[in-house]
């Protein structure tokens, strides 16, 4: 059963990261509010692929919750009923959550796609936190961690909710990201407690503290470059499709991001030097996150000298969660190889 909860977490865990990777396309295309509802898109399990779609018909089936586009405003029928020749008031209450009418297929696959995607990583984790009850007596941390991640992905759902009911509140789209990346720590947590001690190694209080101070400073990042992030589509709303104006105005916060991202390749290369110094087994790992800085570095400097080239964006997002992931991976490996059980 240890197995089984071990290859769960590892499948949820690339299922969240295809979700983190499809939230990054939904922010770069501007198609977050692709379905102005949730968990439903315009009232349909399959959303629309055509505008005519939600344009009012006569005599047609309507079921309830179904959403049309009248007089640029989202009707959502009441209850089941077929239509007459003229729209009836009765049948229809006005969407009154937001005021966002318009309808853009692209964006709305898009956005489907990433629910799915979402939707979709919740199967391994219910199945591991149902394996994991039977652990209780054993270790009640597989249990205890197996219900929270359960919990968590619910909320997270929830929390998607209030980011489309807020029309893309900036805040909420923060929340919504470090959300991810606690579900991302949960299940790495899973992942190595589940898995067999490959060796012992002695305790380095310096190493210890240097993975703490570059998971610190990865996460701060992170919530600084969603910051960055709102200041970009401010700029969007101002200035419209034009790349080389989104960063015309940096405010400070761009430029804490910036200057920090030296502190983080310093930081990270001092944690290698000193993975290699104490002969310790964790050399690839420490790589692939040099790796992931290096991207990280080229891709900031792609969209700030030369305008945002396309896919950027996502690439910078994502590849700082696969950081983020990897730096928590190297700690739970570190405390696990260090005591006797976690």
């Amino acid at each position: 059963m240890t197995r089984l909860i071990h290859k769960s977490a590892k499948i949820a865990l690339i299922l969240i990261y295809l979700v983190i990777l499809a939230g990054a396309v939904v922010r770069m295309t501007g198609s977050g509010m692709g379905c102005p509802d949730w968990p439903k898109c315009f009232g349909y399990y399959i959303p629309p692929t055509e505008a005519a779609t939600l344009e009012f018909k006569t005599n047609h089936q309507y079921l309830k919750g179904q959403i049309i586009i009248a007089d640029e405003t989202l009707w959502v029928a009441k209850n089941d009923f077929v239509s007459t020749q003229t729209m009836t008031m009765n049948d229809w209450n006005a969407y009154t959550t937001h005021d966002y009418t318009r309808f853009n297929p692209t964006h709305t696959w898009v956005e489907y796609i990433n629910r799915l995607l979402g939707a979709l990583s919740g199967v391994p984790i219910l199945i591991i936190a149902g394996l994991s009850l039977g652990f209780w007596r054993r270790n009640k941390w597989i249990t205890l961690v197996g219900l929270f991640t359960l919990f968590g992905i619910g909320f997270q759902g929830w929390l998607g909710k209030t980011v489309v009911d807020s029309n893309l509140a900036p805040h909420k789209i923060t929340i919504h990201m470090v959300m991810a990346l606690v579900i991302v720590a949960l299940l790495i947590f899973q992942i190595v407690i589940t898995q067999e001690k490959t060796s012992e190694i002695k305790k380095d209080k310096t190493f210890q503290y240097l993975i703490l101070f570059t998971l610190g400073l990865s996460l701060f990042q992170i919530i600084l470059g969603t910051q960055v992030r709102q200041l970009i589509d401010a700029q969007i709303k101002l200035v419209g499709d034009e790349p080389s104006l989104w960063l015309s105005s940096p405010t400070v916060i761009f430029y804490i991001h910036r200057s920090m991202s030296i502190l983080v390749l310093l930081s990270n290369i001092v944690l290698f030097w000193r993975n290699r110094s104490l002969e310790f087994p964790f050399y690839r790992t420490t790589q692939w996150i040099l790796v992931m800085i290096g991207i990280e570095v080229i891709t900031g400097m792609l969209m700030y000298y030369l305008d945002f080239p396309f896919t950027t964006q996502p690439i910078h997002l994502v590849m700082a969660t696969i950081l983020f992931g990897l730096q928590f991976y190297l700690f739970m490996t570190y405390k696990k190889q260090t005591q006797n059980d976690l």
